[in-house]
C-alpha cells in the first residue's frame, strides 16, 4: 500500500495514541558511533534520539509499545486486531514523549525548547526535514506544532502541543517498509 504524508502521520499518531493506552516500558539501548557501519535498525534509531534528548536536557526515557498487554474482559474483535497489529509493528517503531504539567516547567516555553533542540541534534546526525514545518493556534494561547525528518529507511515524526495547563512533545520514528506493507483495512484500523 502506498501511503500519502497526511497518511503516514495519520498512522504514526494513531500508533503513538496506542502506545500511550498499552502502556510503556524502557529497552535497554545499544551505544551506538556516527562513524560505525552497522545497518540503521532500530538500536541505531533508539541510540539517537535517546543521544539527542539528553544533548536538549530532556527526558531520555524512550516508550516503547508493550507487546504483552493482556487485553481487557470483553475486548472486541477490533480490539483484538488493534493489539495484533500494535504488536507487530512495535519492532519497527521508536518513540519519545515528554509530557510535563506548565508549573513543574521552568517558563512557559521549556518543553518546545527541548523538543527544538532534540530536533537540531537529530539534523546534526544526518536527519533531514521533509517540507515545512507547521505551526497552528489551538485554544485559548495553546499551539500545535508538526514536523517531519526522514534518514536512512525510517521516517521521524515530531509533534509538541501545548494547551494549559499541558505541554506534550511526541517523536515517533517508525520504519518505511514496515508501514508500506500494511493493508487497507490495517490502515483504517490504526486511524480509526
Amino acid at each position: 500500500m502506498r501511503t500519502t504524508p497526511t497518511r503516514v502521520r495519520r498512522l504514526v499518531t494513531a500508533l503513538a495514541g496506542a502506545a500511550l493506552v498499552t502502556g510503556c516500558g524502557s529497552p535497554a539501548l545499544p551505544t551506538s558511533t556516527e562513524s560505525s557501519p552497522a545497518p540503521f535498525g532500530r538500536p541505531g534509531v533508539q541510540a539517537e534520539l535517546k543521544a539527542a534528548a539528553a544533548a536538549a536536557g530532556a527526558p531520555e526515557k524512550l516508550d516503547e509499545l508493550d507487546r504483552a498487554k493482556a487485553l481487557p474482559t470483553g475486548a472486541t474483535e477490533k480490539d483484538r486486531k488493534l493489539a495484533a497489529l500494535t504488536a507487530r509493528l512495535s519492532p519497527c517503531t521508536v518513540s519519545w514523549t515528554n509530557n510535563r504539567a506548565n508549573g513543574a516547567l521552568s517558563g512557559p516555553n521549556e518543553s518546545r525548547q527541548q523538543l527544538d533542540g532534540l530536533l537540531s541534534h537529530l539534523a546534526a546526525h544526518g536527519w533531514r526535514k521533509t517540507g515545512a514545518a507547521t505551526e497552528a493556534p489551538v485554544g485559548d494561547g495553546g499551539t500545535y506544532f508538526t514536523v517531519t525528518y526522514k534518514k536512512r529507511g525510517w521516517t521521524l515524526n515530531a509533534r509538541h502541543m501545548t494547551v494549559s495547563p499541558v505541554s506534550q512533545s511526541t517523536v515517533v520514528a517508525t520504519e518505511d517498509t514496515c508501514f508500506n506493507r500494511l493493508t487497507d483495512e490495517e490502515a483504517a484500523l490504526l486511524e480509526g
